[in-house]
């Protein structure tokens, strides 16, 4: 029978997502202390930490007979260091009650990789986080943050949280927190989500870039002079404007069969969202936009450029689908 996280003697937990990866790291630390109330924590990184360091944190001490020892970027660790670490959970394994706990952070990929072998094959007790690369992964981890706090979320506004916030799981996972903590509203909605985010310059270059294809551009031009009055960078929605025309230029390549959905690389949601905006749009229209856009952001970085003439002419030739 598999040992529990908080009675492994050694744990590694290798790769995935960076947020995910220290969050079990300290969830497992935490669960040790709890199971060992009279342990001591002491934090190692492999990175600068020796052999002696590694002896020194499981040996016992004037404080406690044992501790728990988290151990940081193990895939730095040299070859004393872990040796020792090797030689440890092998030693470990025969009597597990009155050793130390150690809890080890490995980042993943190539480097490292022979310890981590190696500290498995010696028993110690390996344990994955997902690595939330895939749009599906995401959107369940956006269900199960909110889940956990017994709440529910809307799909559509779990996915306008993603399209924002994905790739920035720590982020992504203290806006759920923070709608949950601040709202009642059960399910939590698109427009709770989207009150949250309207801060963000890539919200509000998404909206200004859909009123704009609305045809809307007097509406789309006071929302950016808005913006830009509030302290949003005009480059920063120019290049959210960008981003979704490109996203516009997949959902056409897509539609057409040029590429495939899984090549777009886009999420599927807001893949859909863009392929229903294709309408009046051809490609010299698109490839005009995106120039224009490419104007803008120079126009950004030019000590004698306008990016607020820049911007509302690239608003403009978008309400007009590049013609």
């Amino acid at each position: 029978m598999a040992r529990s996280a908080a009675h492994a003697t050694v744990t590694v937990v290798p790769g995935g997502d960076s947020y995910l990866n220290t969050s079990r790291v300290k969830e497992l630390c935490a669960q040790a202390l709890k199971a060992r109330p009279d342990a001591e924590l002491i934090e190692l990184d492999a990175t600068n930490a020796d052999q002696y360091a590694f002896d020194e944190a499981v040996s016992p001490s004037l404080l406690s007979d044992v501790s728990v020892v988290r151990i940081d970027n193990l895939q730095n660790a040299d070859e004393k260091f872990a040796e020792a670490l090797i030689s440890y959970t092998k030693q470990s394994v025969k009597d597990p009650a009155s050793a130390s706990v150690v809890i080890c952070q490995h980042e993943g990929g190539a480097k490292g990789k022979r310890v981590l072998d190696q500290l498995v094959k010696a028993g110690a007790r390996k344990e994955d986080v997902p690595d939330l690369k895939k749009p599906d992964a995401q959107l369940n981890f956006v269900y199960k943050e909110f889940e956990k706090r017994k709440r529910r979320v809307d799909p559509a506004a779990a996915q306008q949280l993603i399209a924002v916030l994905g790739g920035k799981t720590g982020e992504l996972a203290a806006m759920c927190e923070q709608l949950c903590f601040d709202f009642d509203d059960n399910p939590v909605g698109l427009e709770r989500v989207n009150q949250y985010l309207t801060a963000n310059p890539q919200v509000t270059g998404f909206a200004v870039a859909d009123k704009a294809m609305e045809g809307r551009t007097a509406q789309a031009i006071v929302m950016m002079r808005s913006a830009v009055e509030q302290g949003t960078d005009p480059i920063a929605l120019i290049g959210a404007l960008a981003m979704k025309l490109r996203t516009l230029a997949k959902a056409a390549a897509v539609r057409s069969g040029t590429i495939s959905q899984a090549e777009a690389k886009t999420n599927p949601w807001v893949l859909r969202n863009a392929t229903k905006q294709l309408g009046g749009w051809t490609s010299a229209g698109l490839s005009h936009c995106i120039r224009m856009l490419a104007w803008a952001d120079e126009q950004s970085k030019t000590n004698g450029g306008d990016p607020l003439y820049a911007l509302e002419r690239c608003i403009e030739d978008i309400s007009h689908k590049g013609r």
